[in-house]
């Protein structure tokens, strides 16, 4: 759902649990919705060990903790965690699954923090039936103990039941969709509930690329050091127009991608061109696209501004086939950063790998020598992608150079994010110093030598 404000909202700190009914009225492809819900709401949240912590309950005629809130800190992992959750596909004993979160879910051992006002405690149940136990004590139970109760009831569940289990306001603590293909249309409600919506900058309401500053009933835009205001007002360019990158783009083609999705991978990589300084003298931009074999659609250099960048892409057509990940990343170091290609000695190399799926072939050695060449490796993965994998081709700091999302629609926010962190290493500004103090160096060196000889 990409009209979530998750990327830039703040959310309050809460321990959330995710109670999911996979009883055998679920059926399989309904049970992969109420995953991508999970995910889309797990997308708006500030995770981390002193924000939002997220548990995962799984019940039918018995109950499963998925992973408790003390399992992962990191929404990639999280969303990794979620992916690989599998129906169990017999009764529905919701009061069962309730007490477990009382017991177990959000004791201290599993995660849990001390109660506070500081801290939300939320259950979120997720049903399609009758229950085959009592839900109304065990409920109440829970909600004595501060676990403010949010229930979804799908298609012919029993909404007196639904009723029972919620907290107070009703209104607030209750929803009904007809069926599971509109479960995710509620994640928005779920994004504003745990958010702190005091101001526009807080809610995400707004289009800044790096740093969003409050005003009364508005707000501004700014940039992070080292990078500069654009005249939009809104976007940022590394170091004063003066950064001096050759960055190229290496893009799964591969058929899981699926055509509607591969526009919108074009449309994320047009959106980091543009918070580029393209020229021939700073950032240079290349693009490869990869599935059973490697094309490359434009080498470095080839086009020297951001709008002929822009509608090459544009016309990339999609190769489908295979997923030779390592083949591409061999092609990235033996090729696309040599100077046949258009890429210039001594400049920051920067390499962004796009990637939807497991590689068909082993990637370990190629992604190893893109590192060891000094390229600054960045991996994006989306839906199956596979984390070891983005890990591995990702430089350090891992954190920092790779990127997750369950679904195509949300990548913009990566877009958003991603050129932030690229050249953050060292200062952006002094990359080009850098590179002419060389070259007037060794200039001198040879002058020097020249004499030495002549004195000989």
């Amino acid at each position: 759902m990409p009209s979530l404000q998750c990327a830039l909202c703040r959310t309050r700190p809460t321990d959330l649990v995710f109670i999911i009914d996979s009883s055998r009225s679920v059926r399989p492809h309904e049970f992969e919705q109420v995953k991508v819900f999970l995910s889309q709401v797990i997308e708006s949240l500030d995770v981390g060990p002193n924000a939002t912590r997220v548990g995962v309950i799984n019940y039918a005629s018995t109950v499963k903790n998925e992973f408790s809130l003390k399992t992962h800190w990191t929404k990639a992992s999280l969303l990794q965690a979620v992916r690989k959750i599998k129906p169990l596909s017999t009764g529905t004993m919701t009061g069962l699954a309730i007490q477990f979160a009382i017991n177990r879910a959000f004791s201290d051992s599993e995660g849990a923090r001390v109660r506070s006002p500081e801290i939300n405690k939320v259950a979120i149940i997720v049903t399609d039936g009758r229950p085959q136990d009592g839900v109304k004590d065990v409920s109440a139970r829970a909600r004595s103990l501060g676990i403010e109760l949010f229930a979804i009831g799908v298609g012919r569940v029993d909404k007196n039941t639904l009723r029972q289990m919620a907290s107070e306001k009703l209104d607030d603590h209750v929803d009904y969709v007809e069926s599971y293909s509109v479960i995710e249309k509620l994640a928005t409600k779920f994004q504003e509930a745990f958010c702190d919506l005091s101001d526009l900058c807080a809610s995400g309401d707004h289009d800044c690329q790096q740093i969003c500053v409050s005003t009364p009933g508005s707000y501004t835009c700014a940039c992070k050091e080292g990078f500069t205001l654009n005249s939009d007002g809104k976007t940022c360019s590394a170091c004063n127009s003066e950064s001096a990158i050759d960055l190229v783009f290496l893009i799964d083609g591969s058929k899981s991608v699926r055509p509607e999705n591969f526009e919108l991978m074009k449309k994320f990589i047009n959106q980091i061109v543009d918070s580029l300084d393209v020229s021939d003298k700073n950032a240079r931009v290349g693009l490869v696209q990869y599935s059973s074999s490697v094309r490359q659609e434009f080498p470095l250099g080839r086009y020297n501004n951001k709008k002929d960048i822009k509608a090459a892409v544009k016309r990339m057509s999609y190769m489908e086939k295979g997923t030779m990940t390592g083949l591409a990343l061999r092609h990235l170091t033996e090729k696309s950063f040599d100077p046949s290609s258009g890429a210039r000695p001594g400049f920051p190399k920067v390499g962004i790998v796009f990637t939807d799926g497991r590689s068909q072939d082993y990637i370990s050695d190629a992604a190893k020598k893109a590192k060891d060449s000094g390229f600054e490796m960045f991996a994006v993965g989306v839906g199956n992608a596979v984390e070891d994998e983005l890990r591995e081709i990702a430089s350090e700091p891992v954190a920092a150079h790779y990127f997750y999302t369950a679904d195509f629609s949300t990548i913009n926010k990566i877009a958003k994010e991603l050129p932030t962190k690229i050249c953050v290493e060292e200062d952006p500004c002094e990359c080009k110093a850098i590179v002419n103090f060389q070259k007037k160096a060794e200039d001198l060196i040879k002058l020097i030598s020249a004499v030495i000889k002549k004195l000989e």
